[in-house]
C-alpha cells in the first residue's frame, strides 16, 4: 500500500530480480477561464489566481463561492444536481462569467455504451475520457500485435503509476518477441506479472494523480464511477477478449478493486484483490488509537504524489509535448486534505463509514480471489473482516497466511491467481507458458531472496475449459496455509501444511477459554475462591507506540529480517502463560480476550499479544489486539471469537478512575499451530514493540499511570481461542526464526506485580 509497493519500486526489485444526459456533461470557458460541471461538483481552471469565484443556480441564487489557488483553480464539491448553473469572477474583466452548465447527479451520469466503444486505446500510453470530460492517464500493454487478439485483458487501478509509460527490462531482451511487454513493462508489479503470463494490461491513474486530470480525494464517489467508465472503455476495445476484463493489483489497486465492483460494471468480469485493508479506520485506528506509523506515512504519501507533478514522471512527458497531461496538473492543487481528515476522525461514523469495504462487498456480483497475510505489516490483519462478506459473488476464492504485504506475489499464490483469471477471464484451461516456468525461479529468488521453483500446474491434465472450471468450483473456497517460511531455504514463502474450509470461519470449531490466574498462569477454569489476589498491574510506556520491532536498518521483507523484538520490561507488561500443551493445538480465526481493568485515569490504550513459547526455550509472535478502553461498546455483530467494536462517537464512555470496568479486546485473525509441550502465553501492555511499521498515538496523562487486569473470581479476566476440532500437526515444530512475519526472541521468566486490593 505504501513506499516499496508505490510506484513501481517492487517491478524493479522483481526485474532486477446510452448517457441520460447525453454523454460527458458540458465544459463551458470565457475568455479567463475554463469550467467543467460533473458529478455533484463543478471545475473551475485557467481562471487567475487568487480571485474570487461564484457560483450561481438556475434562478440566479448564490450557491457557493471560494478563491481560486495559485495555479488558477477551484473545485466546487456537493453542488446539488440540476442544470443552468453559472460561474463567474465578478473582479475580472468581461467575458466573465460562463454559459449554463450542468450538474450530473449519479443516477444521470451513465453514458450509453457508444461512448465508451467510440475511444480507442493503442499500446502504450493513452487517455480514457470519463463521463465528465475529465482525462485519465492510462498505460497498456500486449500481449502481441492488436489485429492477432484478441487476448484476455485486466486493468489496474490506483493513485501509485500504473499509467506511466514503460521501460525495457535489462537482461531479458531476448525474450521480446515471446513476451513484449518485458521491453515495454508496466509499472505495475501485478501488471507486469500477467503481462509475463500472456494477458493485455491496462494501468489506469486514478483523478488527480499522474497524468490524469481532476483533483484526488480518498474513494470520493467520482473517483469509482471513473473505475467504473476505465472498465467499460477498456472492454469495448477490440483486442480484449469476450469485451470483458478482470481487475489485478496488491495492496492500493486491490483495495480500489473493491470499490469500483460495488459500482457493477458489466463488463467486469472478476477481481483478484491482495493484500487489502477490512476498513479504513480499523487500519487508521486500530482499537480506535490512531495510526502515527504506516498508515499516516501512507496517506501523507499518496497526497504529496497528488500534488502537481507530484509523481516525477509527469514533467518528462510534458516537456516532449503532451499538452493533455500539462493542462491536467492545473486541478491537481485541489486535492482534499485527507491527511487532515484522518487525523480529525477518530470515530467509525458517517464519512468513515462509507470508507468501510465490509458495508459494501456484500453487493459484488462477479467472482473474487482474495489473499491477505495474517501479520501484514502495512494494511493489517483486519482483512479477515471480508471474508465472510461476499454474498452475492457467484464465487470466491480465498487464501490466508502468515507473512508480509508482498507475499501475494510469491509463486504458490501467483499460480493460483493465475488459475483463477485463466478460467473466469480469459476462458481457458489454466497453464503456465515454458517462457514462464523458465524465468519465473529468477524473478523470484531476485525479489524473495531466496530459490523457489514454480509449483506445479495442476490443472495440466484437462483438456477442456468446462471441465477445468468445473473441477475448480468444486473445491473449498477458503485455503489457509500453514507457516510460511519452512521447508528450507528458511523464510522463503513457501508452507509446511494446508487446509480448505467451505466457509469462513473455519468449522469445525472447539473455542478453547483460559483464566488468567494470579500466579500468572491460564487454566481453563476461574479463579479459585481461594485465590486472594485481585489482579495484576501494569505502567503505562507512554514510548512505546513509537517502538517497532526491527534493528535500525532491519527489512521486514528479507528472508529471516534483523528483528529486534524488545523483551517484556518489569513492571510494564502482565504476562500469563499456559501449562504446557499435552496436544497439538490447531488454530485458525479471531479470539477475544476479556478483561476486567481498573485504570487510576479515564482511559487507557490496551495491547494483547498472543506468543507461543517453545520447548526449545524460544518464543514465537502470532498475533497482536488493539483497543482504547473508552471505545470498548460493542456492535450488534460481535462475537464470543470477535469482539467488533461500534467505535461510534455516540457509545464513547471514559474509564472512572478506581471503577473496575469490562472491556474486551479482538485478536484479529490469524493460523497457527501449537505444538505439544509448547506454552501459550499472553500479554496486556501499552501498544507498541509488536509491529514493524504501525505505531500508535497514545493517550498520555501527566505523571505515573498504571492499570490494573483483574483476575479473581467475581471478575475473571480469561482468553477464547479459535481451536478446530480433532485436527493435529502432521509437520516437526518449525526452526525459530523461520516464519515469515513471525518473529521469535529467547523466552525469559516474568513474575507479574500484584495489584492493590
Amino acid at each position: 500500500m505504501l513506499g516499496r509497493l508505490g510506484s513501481g519500486v517492487l517491478v524493479a526489485a522483481i526485474l532486477t530480480v446510452g448517457c441520460k444526459g447525453g454523454g460527458p456533461t458540458s465544459e463551458s470557458e470565457t475568455g479567463s477561464f475554463e469550467v467543467r460541471g460533473s458529478v455533484e461538483q463543478i471545475a473551475v481552471w485557467k481562471a487567475p489566481p487568487s480571485v474570487s469565484v461564484e457560483v450561481h443556480d438556475g434562478t440566479g441564487a448564490l450557491v457557493q463561492t471560494a478563491t481560486t489557488d495559485t495555479l488558477g483553480s477551484i473545485i466546487f464539491r456537493n453542488v446539488p444536481p440540476g442544470d443552468g448553473y453559472t460561474v463567474s469572477a465578478p473582479s475580472i474583466p468581461a467575458p466573465n462569467t460562463t454559459t449554463p452548465v450542468r450538474v450530473m447527479s449519479v443516477a444521470d451520469s451513465l453514458p450509453t455504451g457508444d461512448f465508451y466503444s467510440a475511444q480507442t486505446l493503442q499500446p502504450g500510453f493513452n487517455y480514457i475520457t470519463t463521463r465528465d470530460g475529465t482525462t485519465l492517464a492510462a498505460f497498456v500493454t500486449l500481449p502481441g500485435p492488436a489485429d492477432e487478439g484478441p487476448y484476455p485483458t485486466v486493468v489496474n487501478y490506483s493513485g501509485y503509476n500504473p499509467a506511466q509509460p514503460g521501460a525495457p527490462v535489462a537482461g531479458y531482451g531476448f525474450l521480446c518477441s515471446d513476451i513484449p511487454a518485458l521491453c515495454d513493462a508496466p509499472n505495475d508489479p501485478s501488471a507486469l506479472i500477467m503481462s509475463i503470463m500472456g494477458y493485455a494490461t491496462v494501468g489506469v491513474n486514478m483523478r488527480g494523480t499522474g497524468c490524469s486530470g481532476g483533483a484526488y480525494d480518498y474513494f470520493e464517489e467520482l473517483q469509482l464511477l471513473d473505475g467504473y467508465d476505465a472498465i467499460e472503455t477498456v472492454a469495448a476495445q477490440s483486442w480484449v477478449y469476450g469485451n470483458k476484463v478482470g481487475m489485478t493489483g496488491l495492496s492500493y489497486p486491490g483495495i480500489a478493486q473493491l470499490f469500483v465492483a460495488q459500482t457493477h460494471p458489466p463488463s467486469l468480469a472478476a477481481i483478484s484483490p491482495q493484500s487489502v485493508i477490512g476498513g479504513s479506520y480499523s487500519t487508521m485506528r486500530p482499537g480506535g488509537i490512531f495510526n502515527n506509523g504506516f498508515a499516516l506515512e501512507w496517506i501523507s504519501q499518496v497526497l504529496d504524489k497528488a500534488a502537481p507533478y507530484g509523481q516525477g514522471w509527469e514533467q518528462g512527458l510534458v516537456t516532449a509535448g503532451d499538452t493533455v497531461c500539462k493542462d491536467n496538473q492545473l486541478l491537481h492543487g485541489q486535492k482534499v486534505d485527507v491527511v487532515a481528515l484522518a487525523q480529525s476522525s477518530p470515530y467509525n461514523d458517517g464519512l468513515m463509514l462509507t470508507l468501510n469495504p465490509t458495508t459494501f462487498v456484500d453487493t459484488i456480483d462477479v467472482p473474487v480471489f482474495l489473499t491477505g497475510q495474517w501479520q501484514d505489516e502495512q494494511t493489517g490483519p483486519f482483512f479477515f473482516n471480508l471474508l465472510d462478506q461476499f454474498k452475492a459473488a457467484p464465487l470466491t476464492r480465498i487464501t490466508a497466511y502468515n507473512g508480509v504485504h508482498p507475499d501475494g506475489f510469491a509463486p504458490q499464490i501467483v499460480v493460483e491467481w493465475k488459475a483463477f483469471l485463466d478460467l473466469y477471464v480469459a476462458h481457458q484451461v489454466p497453464s503456465i507458458s515454458e517462457d514462464v516456468e523458465q524465468i519465473g525461479p529468477a524473478l523470484f529468488q531476485n525479489f524473495f531472496q531466496v530459490s523457489l521453483p514454480m509449483p506445479p500446474n495442476r490443472f495440466a491434465a484437462y483438456t477442456t475449459w468446462e471441465a477445468a472450471k468445473t473441477a475448480y468450483e468444486a473445491e473449498k473456497p477458503v485455503h489457509i496455509l500453514f507457516e510460511d517460511g519452512e521447508p528450507a531455504p528458511l523464510g522463503g514463502p513457501q508452507f509446511t501444511t494446508d487446509m480448505h474450509f467451505d466457509a469462513w470461519p473455519p468449522a469445525p470449531l472447539a473455542p478453547l477459554r483460559l483464566y488468567f490466574q494470579g500466579d500468572g498462569s491460564l487454566q481453563p477454569t476461574p479463579p479459585p475462591s481461594t485465590d486472594t489476589s485481585v489482579g495484576s498491574t501494569f505502567q503505562l510506556d507512554p514510548a512505546a507506540g513509537a517502538r517497532g520491532i526491527l534493528a535500525p536498518g532491519g527489512n521486514v521483507w528479507d528472508p529471516l529480517p534483523d528483528y529486534a523484538w524488545r523483551q517484556p520490561a518489569a513492571g510494564f507488561d502482565t504476562i500469563f502463560d499456559s501449562p504446557p500443551l499435552t496436544q497439538d493445538l490447531v488454530m485458525v480465526g479471531s479470539a477475544s480476550v476479556d478483561l476486567w481493568v481498573r485504570s487510576q485515569v479515564n482511559d487507557a490504550d490496551l495491547e494483547v499479544n498472543l506468543i507461543e513459547v517453545r520447548p526449545d526455550g524460544q518464543e514465537r509472535y502470532i498475533q497482536t489486539g488493539w483497543l482504547r478502553a473508552s471505545l470498548r461498546k460493542l456492535a450488534a455483530t460481535a462475537t464470543d471469537l470477535w469482539p467488533e467494536h461500534t467505535y461510534s462517537q455516540a457509545d464513547e464512555a471514559l474509564l472512572v478512575p478506581g471503577q473496575w470496568t469490562a472491556a474486551r479486546v479482538g485478536f484479529p485473525a490469524f493460523g497457527h499451530v501449537f505444538r505439544t509441550g509448547s506454552s501459550i502465553r499472553l500479554t496486556v501492555d501499552t501498544p507498541g514493540d509488536s509491529r514493524a511499521s504501525w505505531a500508535f498515538d497514545l493517550k498520555t496523562f501527566p505523571g505515573t499511570v498504571t492499570y490494573d487486569i483483574a483476575h479473581s473470581t467475581a471478575m475473571p479476566s480469561s482468553i477464547l481461542l479459535p481451536v478446530l476440532q480433532g485436527i493435529a500437526s502432521t509437520t516437526p515444530l518449525p526452526a525459530c526464526p523461520s516464519l515469515r512475519a513471525q518473529q521469535c526472541r529467547t523466552s525469559m521468566p516474568y513474575t507479574n506485580v500484584p495489584s492493590a486490593p
